[in-house]
C-alpha cells in the first residue's frame, strides 16, 4: 500500500504540472483576446504631428507607421480609438483601447499607472512662436509676461508645462492641438509650448513660424512610448517582443527617417 503522504506529494506535483501546461496552453486574457480575435485597438488623440493624424483619409504619421507594421507581425488588424489628451489615461484605464499611440511622453506618473515600450524619438519642451518674435522669445521669463499669449492644449505634458512654468503670462485653452499652430501664425497667440518634432514640424510647413529653443530645450531630454495596460504580463511581453523585432529589422529607423527629420 502507497503510503498516503506519498500519494499527497504525488498528486500535489500533479497539480503543479497540470497548471504549468495549461499556463503554457494559454497566453493572459488581454492577449489571447487580441489573437482570438484578430485586432487590437489602438487609442490616440491623433492630433498631433509628425506622430499621429487623423484626416478624412484615416490616421498617420510616425506612431501609425510604427504600430501597423506590429500589428502585421502579430497578424492582427487594427481597430483605431479616437480619445483625447484629457481622457487618455481615463479610457485606458477603462479598456477602450489595448495601446495607447500618438506622442506620449514617457513619465513616472504614467510610469506608476501603465506599462510602457521602449522609448523613441528624444526630445524636450519648445516654444513655436512667429517667426518675427523670434528674437523676442529667448528665455521662460521673456515667455512669462502678462503681455504674452500662450495657448495651450489641455490634459497633457505640455499642460503641465505651461501651468508650473507661465503663470504669469495670459494663458487660454483650445481643444484641438492640430490648429494652435494656426492660431499663432494668425497672430491669436504668441506661443505653444511643445516638443521639439511638432515645432520642427509647424516651423517647417508655415514659414511664419518658428521653433524656438530646439537647440537648448526647456527641459531635460525625455523619450516618447507607446502606453499599455498593466492587466496581463504575457501580453507586455509579446508587445515589448515585438517592438524589439522592429527595431531590429530597422522599421523605427524607417519611421523616424520618414516623419522625424
Amino acid at each position: 500500500m502507497i503510503p498516503k503522504k506519498t500519494l499527497a506529494v504525488a498528486a500535489a506535483a500533479l497539480f503543479a504540472a497540470m497548471s504549468l501546461v495549461s499556463q503554457a496552453a494559454h497566453a493572459g486574457p488581454r492577449l489571447d483576446k487580441i489573437m482570438e480575435a484578430k485586432v487590437i485597438r489602438v487609442g490616440t488623440p491623433g492630433d498631433y504631428r509628425p506622430f499621429a493624424i487623423k484626416t478624412d483619409g484615416g490616421y498617420s504619421g510616425h506612431d501609425i507607421d510604427v504600430i501597423e507594421t506590429m500589428a502585421k507581425e502579430l497578424g492582427v488588424k487594427i481597430e483605431y480609438v479616437p480619445t483625447s489628451w484629457p481622457n487618455l489615461v481615463k479610457d485606458l484605464q477603462g479598456d477602450k483601447f489595448d495601446v495607447a499611440v500618438g506622442g506620449i511622453t514617457r513619465n513616472v506618473n504614467r510610469m506608476r499607472l501603465f506599462d510602457m515600450l521602449p522609448g523613441y524619438a528624444p526630445f524636450g519642451k519648445v516654444a513655436l512662436v512667429r517667426g518675427a518674435d523670434k528674437a523676442k522669445f529667448t528665455s521662460v521669463d521673456a515667455m512669462n509676461q502678462p503681455t504674452v499669449r500662450v495657448i495651450k492644449n489641455p490634459g497633457g505634458t505640455n499642460e503641465t508645462f505651461v501651468l508650473q512654468n507661465l503663470k504669469a503670462a495670459q494663458v487660454s485653452t483650445h481643444d484641438k492641438n492640430a490648429e494652435i499652430p494656426a492660431l499663432i501664425a494668425e497672430g491669436k497667440g504668441d506661443v505653444m509650448i511643445t516638443e521639439t518634432y511638432e515645432a520642427l514640424h509647424y516651423a517647417r510647413v508655415d514659414t511664419r513660424l518658428h521653433a524656438a529653443f530646439v537647440d537648448a530645450p526647456l527641459t531635460p531630454k525625455n523619450y516618447l512610448g507607446f502606453m499599455v495596460p498593466t492587466d496581463d504580463a504575457d501580453y507586455t511581453r509579446v508587445m515589448g517582443f515585438v517592438w524589439g523585432l522592429m527595431e531590429s529589422r530597422g522599421a523605427i529607423k524607417q519611421a523616424a527617417d520618414k516623419w522625424l527629420k
